[in-house]
């Protein structure tokens, strides 16, 4: 990435954060220095980590370099999912309408909910005995 203008995008979901760079290219697609195809196994979480790409149908004529930490796998492509439609925003914001509407930009809230004293889990109980 000598001199070559590259645009950023950062994604949340879960406990994952992706900090996601596109630059002009030939869609190759690098995650934590792995080609993608390497570091998520499964087919779903590869479609969904290029899924604005391939939405906008831009695929092929950029590449990324994302850094992804924390959270699970799925929660980290869909981290990369956030992050890559934040930066083909930046790159072109006419792309911002169809991005927002496919819902690419929109923070998924959801987390996982913290133990509570005296439950197995957040909300599960131990079994309630009569006698």
């Amino acid at each position: 990435m000598d001199d070559v203008r590259y645009y950023e995008g950062v994604g949340r979901r879960k406990r994952a954060t992706a900090r996601v760079r596109i630059y002009p290219g030939d869609g190759k697609v690098i995650v934590n220095e792995k080609p993608l195809t390497e570091y998520f196994g499964r087919m779903q979480d590869r479609e969904q980590a290029v899924e604005p790409l391939n939405a906008m149908q831009v695929e092929g004529r950029y590449n990324m370099m994302v850094v992804v930490k924390g959270g699970g796998i799925t929660g980290q492509a869909q981290a990369i999912r956030q992050g890559l439609a934040r930066a083909l925003q930046t790159l072109d914001p006419d792309l911002h309408r169809a991005l927002r509407e496919a819902g690419f930009l929109t923070r998924d809230p959801r987390e996982k909910e913290r133990k509570k004293p005296g439950l197995k889990k957040a909300r599960k109980a131990p079994q309630y005995t009569k006698r």
